[in-house]
């Protein structure tokens, strides 16, 4: 019953002063929808990144060759580290906590032609397991390498979308002839359009990939470029690490605790880091917007003072036959609640309406890659909710204090 005396005594308000409530809920509505998209955007743009990231490596280890940094049984610093496709197999059956490895050969400037076009890229051997740590999916109709492309050593390419489209233009390459530094290649299949946010030797979208073993019997190559492993899970990356020191030192002769020996390349930390710098962008976003809920919430503080001011003479009746302190302050802390709340919801709707105008936009290149698909997650819907709760109470407090502690004989005679 109280909260609908509460609730008709606003409503009449807002009928004598329409045009500062409607300011009011404005100033909130404002300071809601701008905390909603920045940190919308924020989040979209963390997600975009990270999918950019995994687009390249999904959560593998990548190992190079190095240098000798510690002595090793009489042996110097600084012998090179090499690796070959033996060790692929070593490490497989060593160590049970990969899921998949492939050796990864490659060589730039590799030149492709079709009839009179002609393009350069950068060509790598691989294993067909490659498509899954890579993220190389073909378009429908085509396919990756599978292993009998690789044990009967066939002349199969799979290449990127954007160097498929420079050859053959608009037409299907799929089954079609290419030949590849004078050898003639059928491609089996062309990959899908993705983004990528890192990459080595060049963009997946403009490489072409082979099996390993056409490439060594082509090029002749003794020593990998790297080895791409995938761990059964993310907890078994810093095991992984150390077994690799551990088996590939047995064997090349060096100190398992030898850093140098080999380079590892950590996409699942390298992942976790950029985490935490989108973290504090997506914080640092947030403060930006509630900033202006702020103002807003001290804009609504400056009105329930005004409030006061005309109630004077009413809230002196009701302080003068018998209302309690608490009940006072409960309305005017209400009214301030209520405006948060209308004002609020509105500026989440406004923002979900703004977000979804956003996603019907193309975001296939430049910055709308990453900022034309924001995410009004849940996180994000209930920072906003606490943080309008939080600013209606302070808003609502110290007024309705001032107006507890009105002495009623001389609020009676208040004009």
């Amino acid at each position: 019953m109280t909260s609908w005396i509460f609730l008709r005594e606003f409503l009449q308000d807002i009928r004598r002063q329409k045009l500062r409530a409607f300011l009011t809920i404005f100033a909130i509505t404002w300071g809601t929808l701008t905390v909603i998209l920045l940190m919308s955007f924020g989040a979209g743009l963390e997600f975009r990144m990270r999918e950019g990231l995994l687009n390249a490596a999904d959560r593998v280890l990548l190992i190079y060759g190095g240098q000798t940094g510690i002595k090793y049984r009489g042996l110097p610093i600084g012998r090179r580290i090499r690796l070959v496709e033996d060790d692929v197999e070593l490490l497989k059956s060593s160590i049970p906590e990969i899921a998949s490895i492939s050796p990864q050969v490659g060589k730039y400037d590799t030149q492709l032609r079709r009839n009179s076009r002609s393009a350069l890229t950068y060509m790598e051997g691989v294993y067909p397991n490659f498509e899954f740590m890579r993220r190389m999916y073909p378009i429908a109709g085509g396919r990756f390498l599978n292993e009998l492309d690789l044990l009967e050593k066939r002349r199969v390419v799979f290449l990127g979308v954007e160097i498929a489209q420079e050859l053959f233009d608009k037409q299907n390459p799929i089954g079609e002839r290419v030949d590849i530094d004078g050898v003639p290649f059928r491609i089996v299949g062309i990959m899908q359009q993705k983004m990528q946010t890192s990459m080595n030797n060049g963009p997946d979208t403009r490489r072409a990939v082979i099996p390993f073993s056409t490439f060594q019997s082509i090029y002749g190559y003794r020593y990998l470029h790297s080895i791409y492993i995938k761990p059964q899970s993310d907890r078994y990356s810093g095991l992984i690490k150390n077994e690799l020191l551990r088996v590939l030192g047995r064997k090349n002769r060096f100190d398992s605790t030898d850093k140098k020996a080999l380079q590892i390349w950590d996409y699942d930390e390298f992942i976790k880091q950029q985490d935490k710098v989108f973290f504090g962008i997506t914080i640092f976003l947030g403060v930006l917007g509630m900033m202006t809920l702020v103002v807003a919430g001290v804009g609504v503080a400056n009105i329930m003072y005004v409030v006061i001011k005309e109630r004077t003479q009413e809230i002196g009746v009701k302080r003068a036959v018998g209302a309690k302190r608490r009940h006072i302050m409960a309305q005017v802390i209400f009214e301030s609640l209520l405006i948060s709340i209308i004002g609020g919801l509105s500026g989440m709707l406004a923002a979900r309406g703004v977000i979804k105008l956003v996603w019907l936009l193309p975001a296939n290149e430049g910055a709308m890659q990453f900022l034309g698909r924001p995410l009004m997650d849940g996180s994000v819907v209930a920072v906003s909710v606490v943080v309008l709760g939080l600013i209606g109470l302070v808003a609502g407090y110290f007024p309705a204090r001032k107006a507890a502690y009105v002495d009623p004989v001389e609020a009676l005679r208040y004009e």
